[in-house]
């Protein structure tokens, strides 16, 4: 049986795994494990599960992971998204539909130091559904908002999501996180264009806000300081080659625990963001764990060389290609985790997409947008469970409605970064 005849026949085996509800991580690591065994030996095999796991935990350029976590659960201990969400509330004003645009810009400058899309679709949800449903919002655009609003965190860096594409690339971490600048801005201004245009079709879906005072917007803003300083401290510290991303996530982990201590953070609480922390890296290692024995399974198989003539015999334009792929990748989103499926086919799609010539930071971009899509589109969307959660009064179908005018403006954002590269490439 050839190398690549087993390769084949073990992923098809861990797709059956993934299936039937094996955690992504041990399902990639077992395929790993058994198809290198089969194909090389398995004395090596059992060698690389013994080595594999600590060359990734000693890995360096893993290191900003765990930082960037922290940064985000001290930000969330420190209650910064409450004063964020009335600040942004009060520059609005009176406008319909106000507070949804108050909610979704809070989301995308909360995930700027968040990162995850699920910790600020969560943290969101708690301050701003409440108060939307008390103004009289309808739930579906309430929930729908919250949810669109959370996938911000994917592409607004510093994004672990981006940063894991770079790590598994072997791109520059920096300029993964500086190329996200302009599409996670971008998304946020269509993600504000599509409430506008929703509540202008459809005006009972939200009511006015209150008029606010030139006073009150200004003194609304000192909610966006904390975050701006974050952010700008670790952008800024990057592009100027002031930092390595590894020395920016520290900085920014610790920002956001002098932040959390000066509004009382308790001894507890900090404990809690310790643990919370652990919890969410050693869950992400896992999965790269999994997705490094993977790797070297996916090697000695040559299923992406295999793959890459077998697309290159179909001659196929490079634009072809690159929509086969992005429909691979929503068709993905709608069942499994963002982080797990980018593990999971990068190693597999890059060649591909190297092949066809295209640029792999500007890839990196689309790809990712691509994967938050899956975020907010059924059968799974995670955000939308998430935001479930914590509305267990509103339909799952109520929710799925409210965020339709999203996907439709993330379809847009995804056709624009296609045709004008630059609007990813454009700061590098």
């Amino acid at each position: 049986m050839s190398a690549a005849l087993i390769g084949y026949i073990c992923v098809a085996g861990m797709l059956v795994l993934i299936a039937l509800r094996c955690p992504v991580a041990l399902a990639m690591a077992a395929t790993g494990f058994v198809g290198f065994g089969l194909i090389v030996a398995f004395d090596p095999a059992v060698s690389l599960l013994e080595s594999g796991p600590i060359e990734t935990m000693s890995n360096y350029s893993f290191s900003p992971i765990p930082m960037f976590i922290l940064m985000g659960v001290f930000a969330s201990k420190a209650r910064m998204s409450a004063e964020l969400f009335n600040g942004a509330k009060s520059l609005f004003g009176a406008w319909r539909g106000g507070m949804a645009l108050a909610a979704v810009s809070s989301c995308g400058v909360f995930s700027a130091i968040s990162g995850s899309s699920l910790a600020t679709a969560a943290s969101m949800a708690r301050v701003a559904l409440p108060e939307m449903k008390k103004n009289g919002y309808a739930p579906s655009l309430a929930a729908g908002t919250l949810a669109a609003g959370g996938t911000l965190g994917i592409m607004i860096p510093p994004s672990i999501a981006l940063l894991l594409y770079a790590l598994i690339t072997e791109q520059s971490v920096g300029q993964m996180f500086i190329a996200g600048v302009i599409p996670g801005l971008l998304g946020l201004v269509l993600y504000c264009g599509a409430i506008a245009v929703t509540v202008w079709l459809k005006p009972d879906l939200a009511q006015p806000g209150d008029p606010t005072t030139i006073k009150e917007k200004i003194f609304g803003l000192k909610g966006l300081v904390p975050f701006g300083g974050i952010f700008a401290l670790i952008i800024g510290g990057i592009y100027g080659g002031f930092f390595t991303p590894t020395e920016a996530a520290a900085v920014g982990a610790f920002g956001a625990l002098v932040i959390a201590l000066v509004r009382g953070m308790t001894f507890k609480q900090f404990k809690e963001s310790i643990e919370e922390t652990l919890f969410l890296s050693a869950m992400i290692f896992f999965m790269i764990i999994g997705a490094e024995i993977f790797g070297y399974f996916l090697s000695v198989s040559r299923i992406s060389f295999d793959l890459v003539e077998l697309v290159a015999s179909w001659n196929l334009s490079p634009y072809a290609i690159l929509l086969c792929v992005l429909l691979l990748y929503m068709l993905l989103g709608c069942v499994m985790d963002s982080i797990a499926m980018l593990l999971l086919t990068v190693p597999v799609v890059f060649p591909v997409i190297q092949a066809a010539g295209f640029d792999p930071i500007w890839f990196g971009i689309v790809s990712v947008i691509t994967v938050e899509l899956g975020l907010i589109t059924p059968p799974v969307g995670m955000n939308v469970f998430v935001l479930k959660s914590v509305a267990s009064d509103i339909p799952i179908s109520q929710i799925f409605k409210g965020v339709f005018p999203f996907v439709l403006s993330d379809l847009l954002r995804l056709a624009l970064l296609i045709l004008f590269p630059w609007l990813a490439l454009g700061l590098l």
